[in-house]
């Protein structure tokens, strides 16, 4: 039987190779904070005040300075770790790191394309929250404008959540962008009254309602010829953020069609009549 030998283990085999990695790790940490708290304190503001000097809207200034501040961390990071000596790790980290961003960015491109459409939203301006769009048939009051979605009430007071990238794709009309708004209705008279005395009823009936503008002067020029009307278009013009655009159409439409019946003018359906003979042929069968 071969006689046992004792293993004897010296402690002092492992000191440096802990105070190797004792002192990779500090440093590693030491440099990440002072890159990180340095570029964060400096680099932010930086940014934030360019923003702000440019007159960009709080929402985008906010968003630049958080997407400043996860850049500033990342590239910290990766700085520490190569002054650190964790060159293989920072390279397996990237290599992580790119394909991680490229599968997400697969995943939410449709996510990710609100996003971008909100913020040419906010920075565009096209709308603000009050205002009356329309867009693809749609039509609502814009209630929120976030990042992502835009939330608008319809006139029927249903809350309507539209992503970003649809509004920013489609042609958007603004009804209360401009100080001033047209409306415009046609009236139609039977071809046997009187143009003038209709045109002049109309006016007198537009000036009666409260929030038309003077300037453009209401209108009512004969716009088309139908097939049993002569149509009028009564024009007149208001201020959208004072004046509803459908409550002084309706108002206009009661008080004409009033005005209009007590002064004998008619005013016919928008039908077609059907003139001269109509020749039938019956065939028989035998």
């Amino acid at each position: 039987m071969p006689p046992i030998t004792a293993v004897t283990t010296d402690p002092d085999q492992y000191v440096d190779p802990v105070v190797s990695a004792a002192t990779t790790v500090v440093l590693f940490v030491v440099v990440f904070a002072v890159l990180y708290l340095l570029g964060k304190y400096f680099i932010t503001r930086g940014v934030a005040r360019a923003l702000q000097s440019r007159e960009f809207d709080p929402t985008l200034i906010d968003l630049a300075t958080s997407t400043t501040v996860t850049v500033v961390a990342v590239v910290a990071v990766a700085l520490a770790a190569t002054v650190a000596g964790f060159g293989v790790v920072l390279a397996a980290f990237a290599t992580l790191a790119g394909a991680l961003a490229l599968a997400v960015g697969f995943a939410a491109k449709d996510l990710i394309a609100n996003f971008v459409a909100g913020v040419f939203i906010i920075r565009d301006d096209p709308f603000d929250v009050g205002d009356w769009i329309e867009w693809g048939g749609n039509e609502g009051v814009v209630r929120e404008i976030e990042l992502r979605v835009t939330k608008l009430d319809t006139f029927d007071n249903q809350l309507v959540t539209v992503p970003n990238s649809e509004l920013v794709n489609a042609a958007v009309v603004n009804n209360d962008f401009n100080d001033s708004r047209r409306v415009s209705v046609g009236v139609g008279i039977g071809y046997g009254d009187d143009i003038d005395a209709a045109r002049a009823a109309v006016l007198e009936e537009i000036d009666g309602l409260e929030g038309v503008l003077d300037d453009p002067a209401p209108a009512a020029p004969v716009t088309t010829l139908g097939d049993s009307a002569v149509v009028l278009n009564a024009r007149f013009w208001i201020d959208p953020a004072e004046t509803g655009y459908g409550g002084i159409r309706a108002r206009f439409l009661e008080a004409v069609k009033t005005r209009l019946d007590a002064e004998g003018i008619d005013m016919p359906y928008p039908t077609t009549e059907l003139t001269g003979d109509l020749d039938v042929t019956t065939a028989t069968t035998d």
